[in-house]
């Protein structure tokens, strides 16, 4: 098994058990991994990537530091960000590169809600910026609560990836 940002935590935990200590020494919000029913919910939810977002800590560094523990090469260059892909079909508001791109899905996992966090950006934004919200559900509360402040949406779903554009007209 590789170990990359997109590997499964349990999967992690399930080849190599000893990286267990590691994980939570590097990731301190997952010390409840000794709990078998939080290990396999949380487990096949979070992926490595994730794991080091709500740790706090740099992906690449925690992955090369698992990889080292047991004796695997290191990565160059181990993060594995999709790159934004900008619909054909979006509206003329939404061009060039996002102004602040936000991980919904970890902060979620982190008990943090990104509603407050994306409308506290939206303040700083120009008329022609967007902010994107990735994620892995469809967060159409959020897109409610953006429209009743008076910002524009557009969203897209391409599989498991969600993405909503926010902007200002």
């Amino acid at each position: 098994m590789d170990i990359k940002p997109k590997t499964k935590l349990l999967d992690l935990l399930n080849e190599y058990p000893e990286l267990e200590t590691q994980v939570v020494e590097m990731a301190p919000p997952f010390k409840n991994l000794k709990n078998p029913i939080l290990r396999k919910t949380v487990g096949k939810l979070a992926t490595l990537e994730k794991v080091a977002k709500i740790g706090g800590i740099d992906v690449g560094v925690f992955i090369n530091d698992l990889r080292e523990e047991i004796g695997l090469d290191l990565m160059d260059d181990p993060i594995e960000d999709e790159p934004v892909v900008i619909p054909s079909d979006a509206p003329s508001w939404i061009n060039g590169d996002p102004k602040h791109i936000i991980d919904g899905t970890a902060m979620l996992d982190a008990g943090e809600h990104p509603l407050n966090h994306i409308i506290k950006l939206m303040r700083d934004i120009e008329i022609g910026d967007f902010v994107l919200l990735k994620t892995n559900f469809a967060p159409l509360p959020m897109h409610d609560a953006m429209k009743q402040q008076n910002y524009v949406v557009h969203y897209v779903v391409n599989g498991e990836s969600h993405q909503s554009f926010f902007g200002k007209q």
